[in-house]
């Protein structure tokens, strides 16, 4: 019996949570991108799960696919703007600020998003992208 398309995006959050490798995690987030491709939650997980493999174009893909479904999204922003930076294009500083206002406008957004840098950075201690980001929306 196949699972239900929240039930598999879950159990992929769940794996994540639980530390397992982001590289097994991508088939299982690409199925549920393929599945429900208007999920914009699921292409800003691919799009993560990208950037922590190191696979900077393909993140830029998921992550503007999240974005055009959830311009609102700051987390949507924020990979893209990391994939932006990983593969040196222009037109980072549109998305940093409004990531940067949407976080300030929702108190809970700014708490997730400065979570999941921190989970980054602890899982890549040495993500200079990632510590800009930080230092951009953060500490401006």
């Amino acid at each position: 019996m196949t699972q239900t398309i929240e039930a598999l995006f879950d159990s992929g959050v769940e794996r994540y949570k639980a530390g397992e490798d982001p590289e097994a995690l991508i088939p299982l987030f690409k199925e549920v991108c393929d599945r429900s491709p208007k999920s914009s939650t699921a292409w800003t997980c691919l799009a993560w799960l990208y950037l922590l493999t190191q696979k900077p174009s393909q993140a830029y893909k998921a992550a503007q696919k999240a974005v055009k479904l959830n311009p609102q999204d700051p987390q949507a922003r924020v990979n893209l703007a990391l994939a932006m930076l990983e593969t040196s294009q222009k037109g980072v500083r549109e998305h940093i600020e409004l990531a940067g206002q949407l976080i300030l406008a929702v108190p809970e957004l700014r708490d997730e998003i400065q979570q999941n840098i921190a989970e980054g950075l602890g899982r890549q201690p040495d993500w200079k992208s990632l510590s800009r980001v930080q230092q951009w929306l953060f500490e401006a």
